[in-house]
């Protein structure tokens, strides 16, 4: 008889064989190319995780961007956009679609690059160098300069806040052609260049004032742009009314600090905002988000604001995409979950753990 250790009757059902082996160099079953492209796509952040580091990420996502179809890679990285509401990733894999299929990338680039840090995002990829080549090449900079042309003097003003690259470093690459002088006046006020101030947009005109004076109405512009300013409680609690639904989320302990929330009324503006239905699905936030926000503020943060938050939680679940049929969650509580969930990055390390 053959060797009953070795040839003992399996109870259940036959497994097949592993044919890969995962990060922890454990045995696993090797997804198709588009399959594995999909979960990167919906999942990679590009942070040091427990056992990868995002070199390697990085080089295993190009692999992938490279080896299925260009349709496939267009859709790919529109669904990581639109419905996932990811950002490095799609600009990278829109990177790679750039230089295989320019047709399919000109009509994916504005699905993809819908404000002005994604723009910034997809500059700073293909200057990188990472996804085959560093210089823009003719169509992406006809689409960089349609999206500046085509884009409004407030997105412009979001778009100025950042670096690595600037807005001013993306407009001095790709020279756009203004088509007013209004529009030329602020392209040059953007690239720190002499400019008819009349010109501006008059949110800017009022900004350039405020930050002069500090007198008058606290001007509308983007709330970067305002930090910086001495205000008072009272405007403090005039920006925190009439901010974005984003904005205010992320500015609460900003505006607890500032006084903001002493002013009649503020409170339950800020409240009704937060909980507001239409505006959670626009800013396309998860509930994690709101989680993170809600531990995250001041213990003074008035109580109505906390229960908001708690509200808004409940109803940016329907802001993550559904799946169809039976769908099984099992957990993975193993050592390497206590990481943080968009892994390890200098200066934007989230709090938030896997498990």
């Amino acid at each position: 008889m053959a060797n009953k250790s070795v040839f003992a009757s399996t109870v259940g059902r036959l497994l097949p064989k592993a044919d890969a082996l995962n990060a922890h160099a454990a045995p696993a079953y090797a997804y198709s190319d588009a399959h594995a492209l999909a979960q990167l796509a919906m999942t990679g952040t590009f942070g040091a995780l427990y056992y990868s580091d995002p070199a390697d990420e990085l080089t295993r996502t190009v692999a992938l961007a490279e080896a299925v179809e260009p349709m496939y890679l267009a859709q790919t990285a529109i669904h990581a956009r639109a419905k996932g509401h990811m950002k490095d990733m799609p600009a990278v894999l829109l990177a790679v679609l750039a230089r295989r299929d320019p047709v399919l990338f000109r009509a994916a680039f504005g699905r993809v690059v819908d404000n002005g840090r994604m723009l910034r995002t997809f500059v700073q990829v293909v200057r990188s160098g990472q996804t085959g080549r560093k210089s823009l090449g003719s169509a992406p900079k006809a689409m960089i300069q349609d999206w500046l042309n085509g884009a409004s003097d407030r997105a412009l003003l979001m778009a100025s806040i950042g670096n690595d690259p600037s807005l001013a470093d993306v407009i001095r690459m790709v020279h756009p052609r203004p088509a007013t002088r209004d529009r030329e006046a602020l392209y040059a006020w953007l690239i720190g260049r002499p400019c008819d101030v009349s010109l501006l947009p008059q949110a800017l005109q009022d900004w350039l004032a405020f930050r002069k004076t500090g007198k008058g109405e606290v001007p509308d512009v983007p709330f970067q742009m305002l930090t910086q300013l001495e205000l008072s409680p009272a405007q403090w609690a005039q920006i925190a009314r009439g901010g974005s639904w984003q904005m205010v989320r992320q500015g609460l302990n900003t505006f607890l600090r500032h006084g903001a929330f002493g002013e009649a009324g503020t409170v339950e503006d800020v409240a009704a905002l937060l909980r507001d239905e239409e505006a959670i699905r626009k800013a396309r936030v998860f509930p994690y988000q709101l989680m993170v926000a809600a531990q995250n503020v001041d213990a003074a943060m008035p109580r109505a604001i906390v229960e908001a938050l708690h509200d808004a939680m409940e109803i940016a679940a329907r802001n993550v995409p559904k799946i169809a049929g039976q769908v099984v969650v099992a957990p993975d509580v193993s050592g390497s979950m206590t990481w943080a969930v968009t892994g390890q990055r200098v200066g934007a390390t989230s709090k938030v753990r896997h498990v």
